[in-house]
This record gives C-alpha cells, sequence and structure tokens, in this order.
C-alpha cells in the first residue's frame, strides 16, 4: 500500500521570514493612517497607536513562537487550540478563520488593490452596475471594482494550487519589493521632499478630542496593518528545521516590519500638515487621496504613481502569503475530522490541499463584494483578536498540561508577556464593542454560525461510527 501523501517541508528560513513580514505590509500602512488621525486628532496619539499596536503584535508572535516550535503543524491556532482546550473551541477557531479571518484578510487585499489601481484605470471608478440598498449604513455594490477584486483573488488562489516551494519563492521576490517600496517613499520624504517639516508633528489647533475609546478604534485600524503575524505557523508543517526557523522568523520578520512602519509614519507625519492627513481617503472621506500618494506628490509629480506601484505589489504580496496560509486550517481540520473529508486531500502533483485553496478563494470573493474596506477590515480584526487571546492563553494551559513536551524556544519574559497580551486583548475586544457594534455583531454572528455545523459534523461522524461498529 502507498503511503498517504503529506506536506513538504519546502520553506527555509528566508522564505519563512518573507511569510511573517509578506503576510503582514499590506494594505494598511497605506490607507490606515487618515482613518487613524480622524480618531486621534494628533500626530502624536497616531504615532502612539502605531507603536501601541506594534509592541502588541510582538507579544503575541513572541507568545507563538512557542507554541510553533512545540508543535510545528500545519493549521497554527488550530492546532494549538486543540491540544489546550480541545475539539470544539478548536473547530470554532478554524471556522473563524474560514469564515471571516482568513478570507475576509483576502477580501479586503482585493478591494484595496483595486482602489490603487484606479490610479492607472479611471474607469476603474465609474459608478458600479447594481446597487442594493441593505440598511441605512450600507448599500451592496457590484460593479467593474467588486469584479475586478475576485478575478485577482481567484487568480492567486489558483497559483498556491502550485507547489508550496513556489509560493515560497513568489512571497520571497514580493516582499522584497514591497519594503523596497516603502523605503523609497521615506527616502524621497525625506531627501528631495520641499515641503517636510518637523512643525507638522505638533498638534492641529483644530484638533479633535481624543477619548479612550476612540484611541482604541485607532489601534484597532493600527492593529489591521500589523494583522498576519500570527499567520505563518499556519504553514509549519511545510517549514525546514521548524523548532529553529519557526521563533528566529518571527523575531526577524516582527523587527522588520515594526522598523519600516515606524519610519514610514513618520514620514507620512513630517511631509504633510495634519489637516490634510485629516482629509485623506478613508470611509469618512471616500473621495480623498490615500495619504501615502499624498506624501509622494509632495516630493515628486510622478510620486501618487509610484505609491500605486508599491502598493500594488505589497498588496499581491500579503494576498499570496494569505492564501498560502489561510488554506491549511481547514486542511489541519478535516484531517483530525473537524471538518469535511475531502479539505484533507492533497493534490497528487503539487502536494498542497487543493480543496481548501479553492473553497478559500470562492468564499473570499462573496465577501469582497459584500462590504467597504474599513469595514471588512475592523470585523476581521475583532474576529481575529477573540481567538488570538485564547491561544496566547493556552500557553498557560499548555505548560501545565504537557511539561514534558519539547520546547525549543520558551516565550521570553513568561507569565508576563503572555498575561499583558491576554488583558490587552480583552480590553481591545470590549473597545471595539462599544465603537464599532455593527462590524463586531458581524464577527460574532459569523463565528456563531459554526456552532451548528460543528455539531452537525459530531452527529454525523457518531452516525458513522455506529454503523461502522
Amino acid at each position: 500500500m502507498s503511503e498517504p501523501r503529506q506536506l513538504v517541508r519546502g520553506l527555509n528560513l528566508t522564505a519563512t521570514t518573507a511569510l511573517v513580514v509578506g503576510t503582514i505590509i499590506g494594505t494598511g500602512v497605506f490607507l490606515k493612517t487618515a482613518n487613524m488621525a480622524q480618531q486621534t486628532g494628533t500626530p502624536g496619539l497616531v504615532m502612539l497607536a502605531w507603536v501601541v499596536a506594534g509592541l502588541l503584535s510582538l507579544a503575541g508572535a513572541l507568545t507563538y513562537a512557542e507554541l510553533g516550535a512545540m508543535m510545528p503543524h500545519a493549521g497554527g491556532e488550530y492546532v494549538y487550540m486543540r491540544a489546550a482546550y480541545g475539539d470544539a473551541p478548536a473547530f470554532l477557531f478554524g471556522w473563524m478563520r474560514i469564515a471571516i479571518g482568513s478570507s475576509g484578510s483576502i477580501a479586503s487585499y482585493g478591494v484595496g488593490l483595486v482602489i490603487f489601481l484606479s490610479v492607472f484605470f479611471p474607469a476603474l471608478n465609474q459608478s458600479p452596475w447594481l446597487s442594493v440598498h441593505v440598511t441605512d449604513s450600507f448599500t451592496w455594490k457590484f460593479g467593474i471594482q467588486q469584479a475586478l477584486a475576485v478575478f485577482i483573488i481567484m487568480a492567486f488562489t489558483l497559483l498556491n494550487c502550485a507547489r508550496v516551494v513556489f509560493g515560497g519563492q513568489l512571497q520571497m521576490v514580493f516582499t522584497a519589493a514591497k519594503v523596497g517600496g516603502l523605503c523609497v517613499i521615506v527616502f524621497g520624504v525625506f531627501f528631495f521632499g520641499h515641503n517636510g517639516n518637523w512643525d507638522h508633528l505638533k498638534s492641529s489647533p483644530n484638533s479633535i478630542h481624543c477619548t479612550l475609546s476612540t484611541f482604541g478604534a485607532a489601534l484597532l485600524a493600527a492593529l489591521w496593518a500589523y494583522d498576519g503575524w500570527n499567520n505563518m505557523p499556519m504553514a509549519a508543517g511545510e517549514v525546514k528545521d521548524p523548532g529553529r526557523n519557526v521563533p528566529m522568523s518571527l523575531f526577524i520578520g516582527m523587527a522588520i516590519v515594526l522598523g519600516v512602519y515606524g519610519l514610514t509614519n513618520l514620514a507620512y507625519l513630517y511631509a504633510l500638515p495634519f489637516d490634510q492627513i485629516l482629509t485623506a481617503k478613508s470611509d469618512a472621506h471616500p473621495d480623498g487621496m490615500p495619504v501615502a500618494s499624498m506624501v509622494a506628490a509632495s516630493f515628486s509629480s510622478y510620486g501618487p504613481k509610484l505609491v500605486a506601484i508599491a502598493f500594488i505589489i505589497s498588496t499581491i504580496g500579503v494576498l499570496n502569503g494569505s492564501i498560502l496560509t489561510g488554506a491549511r486550517v481547514p486542511y489541519a481540520m478535516a484531517k483530525d475530522g473537524l471538518f469535511f473529508p475531502r479539505f484533507a486531500n492533497l493534490s497528487g502533483s503539487t502536494a498542497v490541499p487543493v480543496a481548501s485553496i479553492i473553497m478559500q478563494g470562492i468564499w473570499s470573493s462573496i465577501l469582497a463584494v459584500s462590504g467597504t474596506f474599513d469595514q471588512l477590515t475592523d470585523c476581521v480584526v475583532f474576529a481575529g483578536w477573540i481567538f488570538y487571546g485564547a491561544t496566547t492563553a493556552a500557553v498557560f494551559v499548555l505548560r501545565r498540561k504537557m511539561p514534558a513536551a519539547p520546547r525549543p524556544y520558551k516565550t521570553l519574559w513568561y507569565p508576563w508577556l503572555p498575561l499583558l497580551f491576554v488583558l490587552s486583548a480583552i480590553l481591545l475586544l470590549i473597545n471595539t464593542l462599544w465603537t464599532n457594534p455593527k462590524e463586531s455583531a458581524a464577527g460574532l454572528i459569523l463565528i456563531g454560525c459554526g456552532v451548528p455545523i460543528y455539531l452537525w459534523l459530531r452527529k454525523t461522524q457518531k452516525q458513522t461510527a455506529t454503523v461502522v461498529t
């Protein structure tokens, strides 16, 4: 009898680090600064929100590194949740990734990519072919923008049906290009900009009053830009020497992202008066120009197009990485009997979970036509942080439950670092329920839909076992 197909460990340290950076740096650093400015009202608080979000994400990554090195299997958080809490919580996490976490991220990247493609193709800004009023705050639209977003998502879905080594190499190229593009913006502002002034970092006379709740909303926006630090462990089953490469790639990758984000946002605030940033493109000003484009225009007439190219490269990279990692969750669930068996199959020619990749692409395409960029990202971050907190708490559970398990890396500053992360996650979720009730409710409803599916799968399994017996 032939042995069952197995995932191939084809990702080395460079490819794995590129996957960390590539699944973090995407749309947020280009599109979220205006939203954060509108929430906080001062340049200093914008930078503080970026720093706090970065440190929180780093704390999560340092904790996940222990779990990833200890259990280097496909599925990431799903694997850790199952070991710590059992089948039901693990299924709900996996369902969250399928329903909104991975798929909602992919959808938002597709939508964001089209926003910057419109710089080169103004026809993309034409009125939608179909508009359906759903609620007072939401109108479902379908037009050329949505159709192109779906095409892009499905194109990269098909590319990721190739061998994982190809996906890893593709990720290295996109990651290098996107970091290079952001470095060009920073270099252009500080060496070729004509209007840069450190006085721009002072508070505006028209400053908005910032409360703890509005700062929390800005923090949520920044956390979207950092979201993705948790993705690489989902593909740990395909990483070479995972005990070494999983934690090391998380350290190196997060250090790169923190440096790039800090310099980029400092360049934004140095280049433009804060009042201009307040009017940049966001849900509050949908017809405005993205902050990054406004900044680039300050040092070159070709700046907005250069930024659009950098953004397109950046988004393609994070889209590719998210598709690669996200599809490993339903695959891992199916392997454990917690999802439909079809999704446990690997392609005979490429050894990747094609059924999971295709299903993820189709659902992501549906989400891409269901909301605006900020609605999608807020929903994703809220749903994700419910389980980020629970997964981080799994470090405490597994230290008691599996004390003898090999741990090539142990969490720094244990127990204080993971405890700080868990408490911060709880506070963030409470604040988000208060400030973004509709997006939070959408996330909770989508997660809740997994309960009857889990019960049905369990019932079906018991019936099958009875028949076999």
